[in-house]
């Protein structure tokens, strides 16, 4: 394992295995838009939601690593299955060798820390791939801030296909919410606040709430992981310093640019342009 990594300052890293992360990048940009953003989509080996907590944090590694050779400092998973599966081996074991001094960051966490704020009846719900679902993260982080809430999963793996084929505001797009929100409840009839515990879930907001009661706050994570960003920078002014404010951004795929360019515009709605990177020649 490498460390001997610049201690130039340098940009803040956000990683995802694919997509869906923009949307996190997106809320942390809007909220903190003097910084300069790296943003990797690991796109050649998406999804990681069905994959082994091994290949995951192999995976996560590695991507961890890059970000690391170009001089991040701070890198944040902005992917469930990564944060739920990579992200405790990986502060705990792989960052006092390869550099003490940086953080890798989730967003699992600051969504679990606002949860309490909403719900009424005590029962929670959380939409997420397999692999998040089957991790019990949100479930885990939620009872160490509040045990005397109830949480219950529901795994959606036709989601997230339904994002990347832009196929979540078409018609078809119904049959698959409708079920996984009736399966949702089935579980547990109390439920009134849910969690879209996958980034690419915000595309399919609208059609959840279609089939939701009035009642039923749905949380999408973006926002309270940028503000949850931007209070850890304010209360570590040592890293704050090492990330450059410079207002720029860049993009990187393990897949063809052309195409992370073309799927990256439809996420964040303006034209972007992309390199193409190897990193599983690392670790």
């Amino acid at each position: 394992m490498r460390n001997n990594f610049s201690r130039k300052e340098g940009a803040i890293g956000v990683f995802d295995s694919g997509y869906g992360g923009l949307t996190i990048l997106s809320e942390i940009r809007s909220l903190m838009p003097q910084y300069d953003y790296i943003y990797l989509g690991d796109n050649a080996r998406a999804p990681y939601g069905n994959r082994s907590f091994e290949v995951v944090y192999r995976f996560t590694l590695q991507a961890v690593e890059w970000f690391f050779s170009q001089n991040c400092h701070l890198v944040i998973l902005a992917c469930n299955t990564a944060s739920a599966k990579a992200l405790r081996s990986i502060q705990q074991n792989d960052l006092p060798l390869l550099d003490p001094q940086r953080r890798v960051l989730g967003i699992i966490r600051p969504t679990a820390e606002n949860i309490n704020a909403f719900t009424k009846t005590g029962h929670i719900g959380v939409f997420g791939t397999e692999g998040t679902i089957q991790s019990q993260s949100y479930e885990l982080e939620i009872k160490k801030l509040y045990p005397y809430l109830t949480v219950i999963g529901e795994a959606c793996p036709m989601w997230v296909p339904l994002v990347e084929n832009n196929e979540y505001d078409k018609p078809g797009a119904d049959y698959f919410v409708k079920q996984h929100i009736d399966r949702l409840f089935k579980k547990d009839p109390q439920i009134d606040t849910i969690i879209l515990g996958c980034t690419h879930y915000p595309f399919l907001q609208k059609k959840i709430k279609n089939y939701l009661p009035k009642h039923i706050h749905v949380i999408a994570q973006g926002k309270y992981v940028a503000e949850s960003l931007k209070i850890y920078l304010t209360c570590h002014p040592e890293m704050d310093e090492k990330c450059t404010k410079n207002g720029t951004i860049r993009f990187f795929t393990t897949e063809s640019p052309e195409k992370f360019s073309q799927q990256a515009s439809l996420f964040l709605n303006k034209k972007i342009e992309a390199q193409n990177i190897n990193i599983d020649t690392l670790c």
